[in-house]
């Protein structure tokens, strides 16, 4: 998909890459992550209006760390390095970058030097900066001078205005820098001159119309999960090519309690949309593939791989079809390897082509480029039920990982109930509008208990809340214990299988947002 303006995130490795991206789009600015190894000529093809450098974790000096060419630097095309990429900038164009005498990492207050500097236009001299480096700018190159520093860092950004080259060592990208969000849209709008018009709306216009196009009078399948991203591919789908797309929900028996029937009442006969809508009932089939498998990683790759197994079969049975519909998102795609340097492989997602046995010419993925919130704002603007776009994110694997060891059907139910009731008291407490992720998973330890006069050798499930502003990081919300303690006596009386509860206090890191 074209875009007339762009500025571009160069990953150099570094943990914030789509956060960057994320804070550039907040401006209504198309952006895309490409790795530090894509080609100068590339990047010249891509036309952008501006360049970022991320953050990494290597020391510029290091032997076989990422580097840029000092042509990159040279295209007229405004630059900001960020941490690693402020260190790089000058390391190429004959600054001296150094071991910090003392690293710094955390909260820092911040002093602005030049008040004149584009990036700090309207901003207070003193603020507090997120800095995280071993590294630091000794000297700066020659053309460049500095406009703030920290009690530790003489050089926390430097700029050569006449070239349009812009060094700042440390993070604009995170909440933890106060005016983090002005810098970044100073050089997006003001430096880079991007107009800032880059909408939703115009995007999901523009993809029925481009899909239109494309597909023409061909048949496309879509592999809907009733999550919040397959669910706006579909509908921007069924707007686009009407009755020639056929839906697949394969209902595989890890869904949350009652979601399977809620898909069917959006997206079925009965409802607003047109298209085809099948529903497959595969719950025995996974059950069966997942008997006795106990490893995540196992568990991801059979349900993702039995999912295009159960849709190569309904392809068959529809007939020709041309072409298969997938909500990958741009996350998806960074961190599949695709679109940046700072690779976390998701088995699950089908990124960058179809395995050999999947009989399509060719993948459809209409929300390739867009994060989660923006996927939502499309969903919004297509009339798509509120509850469906605004629902909290799913694993594509669905329960099949948040069930610690095997997987049965038991488990499957006792999880099910026991996360419907933690859902149903976060909700009554008014906590599902401050919590930003919440579930019940069922642990893989069985204890003794007391029910009535008999002792109980049964499971314990865990409840998990956090917020997450980026879903990189999240921290545990603090769930009122009289809340808990409902929920406690809830489960413990209505679901079969259950005499211990637990709440799970890990933060992301050095847990991650899933229970698995």
């Amino acid at each position: 998909m074209e875009h007339k303006q762009k500025v571009i995130v160069i990953d150099f490795g570094g943990q914030y890459n789509q956060l960057v991206a994320r804070r550039v789009r907040e401006n209504h600015v198309y952006c895309e992550i490409t790795s530090y190894r894509t080609p100068l000529d590339k990047i010249k093809e891509m036309d952008p209006m501006g360049i970022i450098l991320t953050g990494g974790p290597n020391s510029v000096f290091e032997e076989d760390s990422a580097t840029a060419p000092r042509e990159l630097f040279e295209l007229g095309v405004p630059v900001l390095g960020l941490c690693y990429g402020a260190q790089l900038m000058m390391h190429v164009l004959g600054g001296s970058v150094d071991h910090a005498p003392e690293r710094e990492y955390g909260k820092t207050p911040l002093t602005v030097d030049d008040e004149k500097s584009p990036l700090f236009a309207g901003l207070p001299e003193n603020s507090i900066v997120w800095m995280s480096h071993n590294d630091y700018i000794k000297t700066p190159a020659a053309g460049f001078h500095i406009t703030s520093h920290t009690a530790n860092c003489p050089v926390a950004s430097a700029e050569d205005p006449s070239r349009n080259l812009y060094a700042i060592q440390f993070h604009p990208e995170v909440l933890h820098t106060e005016y983090g969000k002005d810098i970044l849209k100073n050089f997006v709008i003001d430096v880079c001159g991007c107009s800032g018009d880059w909408q939703m709306s115009s995007f999901a216009e523009k993809t029925i119309k481009e899909l239109k196009e494309k597909i023409g009078d061909g048949k496309a399948l879509c592999a809907l999960s009733g999550g919040v991203d397959s669910s706006v591919a579909a509908v921007l789908l069924s707007k686009a090519i009407g009755k020639n797309l056929t839906c697949v929900f394969v209902d595989h028996g890890l869904l949350r309690k009652d979601e399977g029937d809620m898909v069917s009442r959006v997206f079925g006969p009965e409802g607003p949309y047109e298209l085809n809508f099948v529903r497959v009932d595969a719950k025995d089939l996974f059950y069966s593939k997942l008997a006795g498998v106990t490893e995540p990683e196992k568990k991801r790759k059979i349900i993702g791989e039995e999912f295009i197994r159960v849709f190569e079969h309904e392809a068959k049975k529809i007939g020709k079809v041309d072409y298969l519909v997938q909500g990958t998102i741009y996350p998806d795609v960074v961190e599949s390897g695709l679109g940046g340097e700072s690779a976390t492989i998701k088995s699950h997602h089908n990124v960058g082509g179809l395995p050999d046995y999947v009989d399509f010419k060719e993948i459809v993925e209409p929300l390739r480029y867009l994060f989660k919130d923006e996927v939502r704002a499309v969903g919004l603007h297509l009339g798509i039920p509120r509850e469906l776009v605004m629902r909290q994110p799913f694993p594509g694997p669905g329960l099949g990982i948040r069930i610690i060891g095997d997987v049965t059907e038991e488990k499957v139910k006792i999880v099910q109930d026991a996360d419907a009731i933690f859902r149903e008291e976060m909700e009554k407490a008014g906590l599902n509008k401050t919590a930003g992720q919440y579930f019940a998973a069922l642990t893989n330890m069985r204890s003794v208990g007391v029910m009535g006069d008999e002792r109980t050798y049964d499971y314990a499930i865990a409840l998990r809340a956090v917020n997450t502003v980026d879903f990189m990081t999240a921290d545990i919300v603090e769930i009122p214990y009289e809340v808990l303690k409902t929920v406690t006596s809830r489960i413990i009386n209505e679901v079969s299988h259950v005499n211990r509860v637990l709440y799970d206090i890990t933060s992301k890191p050095p847990g991650t947002i899933e229970f698995e």
